[in-house]
């Protein structure tokens, strides 16, 4: 089983480092551990210190886009290596590295799909009360419109298996943190909450000005993204509060004219007609959203399945080879070897280089790719280990008979 540790960064040149050194080396039943550095468009040696820390991968944006977009560009990244699970941390050493396998554990078990680090926020010194109070408000918000329980919803230490990283769709640009949370919960991923450790901040928060821009962008991107997965529900609402303000004062003018007062009070009369009119309209936007809403989940299937479709040949194989590794007792599981890649643009990552061994060079003398031919029938005749059926001669798979001295191909 593959992870892929994720770390988008921003200008971290002085954190980066240590962040990549105090990640865990080695998990039980993980048999490569990755570390991928998503640089946002950072000005300083971000890159270069993520490089001699230790990266094993480096998606580097040209222009600075935001936390979400490096998050989503980091898991694009992750898939096409092949992770089977992703965590997601903090450039500035926010959380302490010990903890992820315990973030991990449930879903290397299958327990759990996407699992969110939870910091204890009473005990931190370094909030005060009121913000203490307004993430627990926050995360009880979420809650609400994701439908699952979330102690720490804006956390960033989190895991995500591949299943459920093939599902996520980003579209907000302020974070991911809330949009990822309302989004398993409605496609119905198992989310689990772990209790982790934080280490003391390096740096203010870069995210937002102030408290108050964080509550104004939090609460639309709540607002937005709950609407978009329950938009008949919302409209339904919005439209029965209009029309609840429009009767309450239809009911006001018609008691006044039965008391022989209905001239008088015409303003209520109309100011009734307004409200019924746009709770109304309310209700029939409601419904063209709701259509849209089935729309976008038919667009989000297509997505999920071109993205696995996407995924390179040569990283399923080794997702297959993984999985065959796991299988085995411990006895027989052969050391997990890591491979550097550099990766300078997000428009590289699809890149793979073949193997020369793979296939013969097209500039290699004729006689020698005959002689090496030669070669491998001479070694089957002696009863040598049969080559890789995909790089098998049409010769060689010649069915039984066909072919002095060879074996049948299956």
């Amino acid at each position: 089983m593959k992870l892929i540790i994720q770390i988008p960064a921003y200008n971290e040149e002085a954190t980066i480092a240590r962040t990549i050194a105090e990640l865990p080396k080695k998990i039980d039943r993980i048999t490569s551990i990755e570390i991928l550095v998503v640089d946002d468009g950072s000005r300083d040696g971000t890159v270069e210190a993520a490089r001699k820390g230790g990266a094993h991968h480096v998606v580097r944006l040209r222009n600075h886009r935001g936390l979400a977009t490096a998050f989503v560009t980091g898991i694009q990244a992750a898939l096409q290596l092949g992770a089977d699970i992703i965590v997601n941390t903090d450039a500035d050493n926010q959380y302490q590295a010990g903890d992820i396998p315990k973030l991990i554990a449930p879903i290397a078990e299958g327990s759990a799909d996407v699992v969110i680090g939870v910091r204890d926020i009473d005990a931190s010194p370094h909030m005060s009360p009121f913000k203490k109070w307004l993430q627990r408000f926050g995360s009880r918000a979420v809650g609400i419109a994701s439908g699952i329980r979330v102690p720490d919803a804006t956390s960033g230490l989190r895991a995500f298996s591949r299943e459920a990283a093939y599902q996520i769709n980003v579209f907000n640009p302020f974070t991911y943190t809330l949009e990822t949370i309302i989004q398993a919960g409605n496609r119905n991923l198992e989310v689990r909450s772990v209790s982790v450790r934080t280490n003391p901040p390096t740096r203010p928060s870069r995210l937002y000005k102030g408290i108050g821009s964080y509550v104004r962008k939090s609460a639309a991107t709540i607002f937005r993204v709950y609407t978009i997965y329950k938009p008949l529900k919302t409209f339904f609402a919005l439209g029965l509060l209009f029309l609840l303000l429009g009767v309450t004062l239809g009911a006001r003018f018609v008691y006044y004219l039965i008391a022989g007062d209905g001239s008088g009070h015409v303003q209520s009369l109309i100011l009734a007609s307004v409200f019924l009119i746009v709770g109304f309209q309310t209700w029939l936007i409601g419904l063209v959203a709701d259509l849209i809403s089935v729309n976008r989940r038919l667009s989000e299937e297509m997505l999920i399945r071109m993205k696995k479709l996407e995924q390179p040949a040569d990283s399923r194989r080794q997702r297959g080879a993984r999985e065959r590794e796991a299988r085995r007792s411990p006895a027989q599981q052969l050391p997990a070897e890591t491979q550097w890649v550099w990766l300078v643009d997000e428009t590289r990552i699809d890149e793979r280089t073949k193997t020369p061994a793979d296939e013969p060079s097209d500039q290699e003398p004729p006689t020698e790719r005959r002689a090496s031919s030669s070669a491998r029938r001479r070694r089957r005749r002696r009863g040598g280990i049969r080559p890789n059926a995909e790089h098998a001669t049409a010769k060689e798979r010649l069915p039984h008979g066909h072919g002095r001295g060879e074996t049948p191909s299956e």
